[in-house]
């Protein structure tokens, strides 16, 4: 059974999901500051724009669920559903994950107020409708906090063009706004300070090394920094036990296997759906490789999984990788396990 194909499928629609999500957000705000200045044209009237922005902001609410679906569904990081609801509940980066709770609460409760517009009223809601306004800047700043690529060139050029182009339209509504200069000179100020506030937090946080364990990060899902223990090419007899936990408000269950041969540890978690016959339809993965002092050396989600035979090209923290493969005998009466591990030749 191959489960490298799941586990990154679910890791990447993630990715996009929360990228495509924070696109569409930052267009319904957009939308949303030309509808406030009643802008028309001959080609687009404004009803059309004003159907666009419905219509991308029910999308967004689309991406944000499959967002929030898929993260919990990879099961890597501790995530419960519950946490993408409740705010700053999670033991997970628990202030950046939670400021994306935050985010899909106001665009739900944005979406509801909508469909009872008729029964609430057009003034209740247009005042719950800024709450489409605050969104963004939550996402936004979830991203940059708890997004595996906030330090990839793409992500920090998308999200300085997203900051950019709302930044524009702010500046250009308080410039086309009526009224004494003042406060459309204060609006223009704020918006520049946000900003470079913004550059400043994101340059100091996320963009600087450490953030993960700044950002409350589990010490267990954290890189080793004494990833410099080579493990020789060769085949050792492992001896440990296996531990299979009850099965949770989800359905699922997590099997964790934990061997040893000497010096060298090896760690294995898998996650999915308890079978009939005792086994594990698996969901997620993931294999550590390393000594008593340091168990995470070397980590990464299995490739193949036949019966107990299973097999994973883990990588350290300095990028370096090593082919391993697991062999196991399960005596379930005793909870323990036996079997050999093989360690390639690291690349």
């Amino acid at each position: 059974m191959t489960v490298a194909a799941s586990t990154r499928a679910l890791w990447y629609l993630t990715r996009g999901t929360g990228v495509v999500a924070l696109l569409l957000l930052t267009a319904v705000l957009l939308l949303g500051v030309l509808g406030i200045a009643r802008w028309r044209s001959e080609r687009l009237p404004r009803f059309v724009v004003q159907g666009l922005h419905r219509n991308l902001t029910l999308l967004a609410v689309l991406f944000v669920a499959v967002h929030v679906v898929t993260t919990v569904a990879d099961g890597f990081a501790p995530i419960r559903l519950v946490d993408a609801i409740v705010p700053f509940a999670s033991p997970y980066r628990p202030v950046w994950l939670g400021l994306g709770a935050l985010a899909f609460d106001l665009l739900l409760a944005l979406t509801l107020t909508s469909l009872l517009r008729v029964r609430i009223g057009a003034g209740t809601w247009r005042a719950l409708h800024w709450l489409a306004y605050a969104s963004w800047p939550v996402a936004l700043l979830h991203s940059l906090g708890t997004g595996s690529d906030a330090r990839v060139g793409w992500l920090q050029a998308l999200a300085l063009g997203c900051t950019g182009a709302v930044g524009l339209a702010v500046l250009w509504r308080a410039a086309a706004a009526a009224g004494p200069p003042g406060p459309r000179g204060a609006a223009a100020a704020m918006t520049l300070l946000i900003s470079l506030g913004l550059l400043l937090w994101y340059r100091g946080g996320p963009g600087a090394p450490g953030w993960a364990a700044r950002a409350g990060t589990p010490v267990t899902l954290l890189p080793r920094r004494t990833a410099t223990v080579r493990f020789s090419p060769a085949s050792t007899h492992v001896r440990g036990t296996i531990v299979r936990s009850r099965s949770g408000a989800s359905g699922l269950v997590t099997v964790q296997v934990q061997a040893a041969a000497g010096p060298e540890q090896v760690g294995v978690w898998l996650r999915g759906k308890p079978l009939a016959g005792g086994g594990v339809r698996v969901r997620s993965s993931r294999m550590q490789l390393g000594t008593a002092s340091a168990p995470g050396l070397y980590s990464g989600p299995l490739a193949t999984l036949s019966g107990t035979r299973m097999s994973a090209v883990l990588a350290s923290a300095t990028g370096s990788r090593l082919p391993v493969t697991l062999r196991l005998r399960i005596e379930r009466a005793r909870g323990a396990v036996t079997g050999m591990l093989r360690v390639g030749r690291s690349r």
